[in-house]
């Protein structure tokens, strides 16, 4: 039947997008297929299935499908669920707070700063509270980098100290006030019960408390972090997963500018 049609008679599945009432792409346009997965404290059983659906239509799937289920250890069931979505969202009337930047190289970060402030910057970074995760506070700092980007270790007019991981934020801002730092970057991986927000709001209590929050750059970062998100709890920016040495490293150096020339 397609083969008879004419090019004009054929619907195009993107002409059926509408942005004001944006559903999960699946099979064909608008049709909200998603996956989800979740454990459940109870041993699987039929009604443990017959559970898990139940709560997939609570958060607004149709005719969810148990795709996968497993008993897991000391009475716990895990499942995959497969569905239609019925909710959907107006995309146009989403605003987000961008990092809106021209990424500079390292040689041209090496450079601005070399032409703006004539001296080394001074960056210290950790993973602080209980968090022990410091694969992204490496990925920024450590010389080696991560992906082909070097971190802030390896440039020439940045002198940086990665404090590691499970630093308190009452050690963290001892050490910015001992090097006189320029920039403070704080990484979070643990974010169970919101944590994250606890422990970095803290810490600006603790900046502002010791009369150095203002003349400190502060960014935190994390898969759980957005620009948003940081500005809300008191921070200048915020980088979620992906974010390279160059990126933060522009920023810092640009707003130290911006700071310098207000």
């Amino acid at each position: 039947m397609t083969q008879n049609l004419k090019p004009q008679d054929r619907e195009d599945p993107e002409k059926k997008l509408d942005l004001t009432k944006l559903k999960p792409y699946g099979d064909s346009m608008n049709d909200g297929k998603v996956q989800v997965s979740f454990t459940l404290p109870v041993k699987i059983s039929l009604k443990a299935i017959e559970a898990a659906k139940y709560l997939a239509v609570k958060m607004g799937l149709r005719d969810p499908l148990v795709a996968h289920s497993q008993d897991l250890d000391n009475g716990f069931s895990f499942f995959i669920i497969y569905g239609e979505l019925k909710h959907n969202i107006d995309y146009t009337n989403i605003n987000v707070s961008a990092i809106d930047l021209e990424i500079m190289s390292l040689k041209e970060i090496n450079n601005f700063i070399k032409k703006k402030f004539k001296r080394k910057l001074i960056v210290i970074g950790a993973s602080t509270g209980t968090d022990a995760h410091t694969v992204g506070i490496d990925a920024i700092m450590n010389i080696k980098g991560y992906a082909g980007h070097y971190g802030l270790e390896g440039y020439e007019m940045i002198k940086a100290y990665n404090l590691g991981a499970q630093v308190s934020n009452e050690e963290f801002v001892k050490k910015a006030i001992e090097e006189n730092a320029d920039i403070l970057l704080v990484s979070q991986t643990v974010t169970e019960k919101n944590i994250h927000v606890q422990n970095l709001t803290h810490l600006v209590d603790l900046l502002e408390a010791e009369n150095i929050r203002e003349g400190i750059i502060l960014i935190c970062g994390g898969a759980r972090i957005s620009n948003n998100l940081a500005k809300e709890l008191g921070f200048d920016a915020g980088f979620g997963s992906g974010t390279s040495p160059e990126m933060v490293a522009t920023f810092f150096v640009k707003e130290m500018d911006r700071r310098l020339n207000s």
